[in-house]
């Protein structure tokens, strides 16, 4: 499962692409798309790096989209309840889902110098966490996975 986070690609393919393909989910599946949830995720998608709703909400203010935080935190909680984006605990902030539409446990691999997000994928209740929660007899039902560390650019420009 190919992420965008840390390597170049055509990133407005990449916005396009993004979407293209929650708008055709959301017609599918007759949810509403509206222009404030559509320009949200285009604003999630053109960095691949986490947001707080505050963030958003001043780009949707200065757009003229919307002053007050429900705006943001609606939208928000629309794109995450579908899986078109997901929260990263650890930043309490939001980043655009990598694979929307895809069944998928994703794990956040978060730089802590340039704040750039990429997606891994992660299956939580088959690795060692798996293993003791069964041992304890405990259902994983939910797992957050976030790493913090230096993604390849900052990781060279840390070395040269």
């Amino acid at each position: 499962m190919d992420s965008p986070g840390f390597e170049s690609h055509d990133h407005t393919a990449c916005i396009r692409d993004g979407v293209a393909s929650v708008d055709a989910f959301c017609r599918s599946e007759g949810l509403q798309f509206t222009p404030v949830r559509r320009r949200v995720l285009e604003i999630l998608l053109q960095g691949h790096r986490a947001l707080g709703a505050y963030d958003i909400l001043d780009i949707l203010r200065q757009e003229g989209l919307g002053s007050q935080p429900p705006v943001a935190y609606r939208a928000l909680d629309f794109l995450v309840k579908h899986g078109f984006a997901h929260k990263i605990e650890r930043l309490n902030a939001f980043v655009a889902c990598a694979h929307p539409g895809e069944s998928h446990s994703p794990a956040f691999l978060i730089c802590r110098k340039c704040d750039k997000v990429a997606e891994a994928e992660a299956d939580p209740a088959r690795g060692m966490l798996g293993q003791s929660a069964e041992r304890a007899g405990f259902q994983i039902e939910r797992a957050v996975v976030e790493a913090e560390g230096l993604c390849p650019n900052c990781h060279e420009g840390a070395s040269a």
